[in-house]
């Protein structure tokens, strides 16, 4: 079963960076996701990350945000540049056997089936 633990998160100014951890235990051959969500807002993907490296990013973050894993990938990060107020949300680590980029389906994000307890992300003004 996989289990899923997010580490990173704080309190930054605006334009600052931040990274985020999460260290993935039973993982094998899942697409890995990061997802927020702020307060009164549904919950969003920011980036994926496939078995084969392919990577995708939601636009609001495309060019700041960089998702990766090391090279036994158990551990996915997020790295977070120029952040703005509107990035503050709880960051949350997702796992999926099912969900893939390549010929990426309408259902996408809601494939992501393992969660993170999450890590908060607050961005000053």
């Amino acid at each position: 079963q996989v289990q899923l633990l997010e580490s990173g998160g704080g309190l930054v100014q605006s334009g600052g960076s931040l990274r985020l951890s999460c260290a993935a235990f039973g993982y094998r051959g899942y697409c890995m996701a990061w997802f927020r969500q702020a307060p009164g807002k549904e919950r969003q993907g920011v980036a994926a990350i496939d078995v084969d490296g392919t990577t995708f990013y939601a636009n609001s973050v495309k060019g700041r945000f960089t998702i990766s894993q090391n090279s036994a990938k158990d551990t996915l990060y997020l790295q977070m540049n120029n952040l703005q107020p509107e990035d503050t949300a709880m960051y949350y680590c997702a796992a999926s056997v099912f969900a893939h980029i390549v010929n990426m389906r309408p259902t996408f994000w809601s494939e992501f089936d393992h969660w993170g307890q999450g890590t908060q992300v607050t961005v000053s003004s």
